[in-house]
């Protein structure tokens, strides 16, 4: 039964690749941008406002339609292809060092999600500039992420 998917795997290997790649490619632009408009949301909208729920809106719609189904289609054929027999060979380094950092992005997710329904709710206690500052997170992961998989020490 293994050999059977395993096969199945194989053959949509290109397929399950670009589909991985443009999943992540949505999930870092929407990780980058949620943080950015905190800042701006911190920085100079009053809460309760007209623009106050404007970037509500706009923050909730970029975390549920574009984040989070990009983050679940990142693990489901990320999985995927490591599942492809010949793809990962576990005794390297590379891919342990990949696999901390996604589990470290998909922290910061859930720790931007939280972020907004506090702002939502009027209960921030961060600034703009630990905003920003925090915004540094997916970049030093990115980087983890690219160069473990493309030098694969």
């Amino acid at each position: 039964m293994w050999e059977l998917i395993a096969d199945i795997l194989s053959d949509y290997y290109l397929l399950i690749k670009s589909i991985h790649i443009i999943s992540v490619i949505s999930w870092m632009a929407g990780i980058f941008y949620l943080p950015r408009l905190f800042v701006h949301h911190t920085e100079s909208i009053k809460t309760g406002s007209e623009a106050d729920k404007v970037f509500q809106m706009m923050e909730r719609k970029l975390l549920y339609m574009i984040m989070r189904p990009a983050m679940f289609s990142t693990w489901i054929f990320g999985l995927l292809l490591v599942s492809i027999p010949g793809i990962v060979d576990w005794s390297f380094v590379w891919p342990w060092t990949k696999a901390l950092a996604v589990i470290i992005m998909t922290w910061f997710h859930y720790w931007l999600a939280a972020r907004r329904l506090e702002i939502q709710v009027g209960n921030n206690s961060r600034t703009g500039k630990q905003y920003r500052m925090m915004n540094e997170v997916p970049t030093v992961l990115m980087f983890i992420i690219v160069f473990s998989v493309v030098l694969k020490f």
